[in-house]
């Protein structure tokens, strides 16, 4: 049986049991946290350089907690408490990881996943790997393929060159210190393109994306409806969304999809 079935004496006692590491093959430790409850576990997907204590994985975590649904955050590795060296990281790595906690956690369990921006990217590709194990999910800002889509075509010359001579470039961020894009991403992610073909999955998806997102276009949103191959497909623009998607209104609004999703099919 999952370890996020545990049985706790009642929903207001429910409460994460700590970050919580395991290992992969090369030592690298992977860090999760859990959240007991029912199935099914809710499994949160960061984006790009981003944690699982961020501002939308603790909105939906209270919704869980409140009632009594299992989640699961993780950190892919060089991200938040996990271990390695985020310029070592792609796609590949970063979804290979996410599959390796929830195999280790969840085992067979049915899962829900919620995959933010890059983590909506492998939120898909883990929803095609696991098939019928995942009921549903739920994307915010989906980025597939951003790295063919919104990176390469926008490169600089300048960029080029720290490319092809440092392996990597790093734009400023406005949400932190510069991030890396390295040329192990770019390359890498060239193998796990989804949006030239049909996407064959069948499960629920709910889609939020802002209007106003700049560093990910809500048009992107629009050609991921059209590839899924599932015909119960929603999509909720919000006109002055940004790409994050924080303010509290908007974390009204993700807590309300999660929330339908998981009483149309849910526990």
């Amino acid at each position: 049986m999952c370890a996020a079935l545990t049985r706790f004496a009642t929903v207001g006692e429910m409460k994460p049991v700590g970050i919580t590491t395991i290992s992969r093959e090369d030592g690298v430790k992977l860090a999760y946290e859990l959240l007991p409850g029912a199935a099914p576990i809710v499994v949160f997907l960061p984006g790009f350089a981003s944690d699982m204590g961020g501002t939308k994985a603790m909105a939906l975590q209270s919704l869980c907690a409140a009632r009594g649904q299992a989640m699961l955050r993780l950190d892919y590795s060089g991200h938040g408490a996990s271990g390695g060296d985020f310029a070592d990281g792609s796609i590949g790595s970063w979804t290979a990881d996410a599959a390796l906690v929830i195999a280790h956690v969840c085992h067979n369990e049915r899962l829900t996943l919620v995959g933010s921006s890059m983590g909506g990217w492998i939120a898909l590709l883990l929803a095609r790997q696991l098939a019928e194990q995942v009921q549903n999910l739920l994307l915010i800002a989906p980025a597939p393929d951003f790295t063919a889509e919104l990176v390469e075509p926008g490169l600089t010359e300048t960029q080029r060159a720290a490319l092809a001579r440092d392996g990597f470039f790093a734009p400023p961020s406005e949400y932190g210190p510069p991030v890396p894009f390295t040329a192990k991403l770019l390359q890498e992610g060239r193998q796990h393109l989804l949006l030239g073909a049909e996407i064959p999955i069948t499960c629920p998806v709910r889609i939020l994306h802002g209007m106003a997102d700049t560093d990910v276009p809500w048009r992107l949103s629009l050609r991921l409806i059209e590839t899924l191959q599932s015909q119960d497909v929603q999509v909720n623009f919000i006109k002055d969304g940004n790409h994050r998607l924080s303010r509290e209104a908007d974390l009204q609004l993700l807590q309300q999809t999660l929330a339908a999703l998981l009483g149309e099919n849910g526990a």
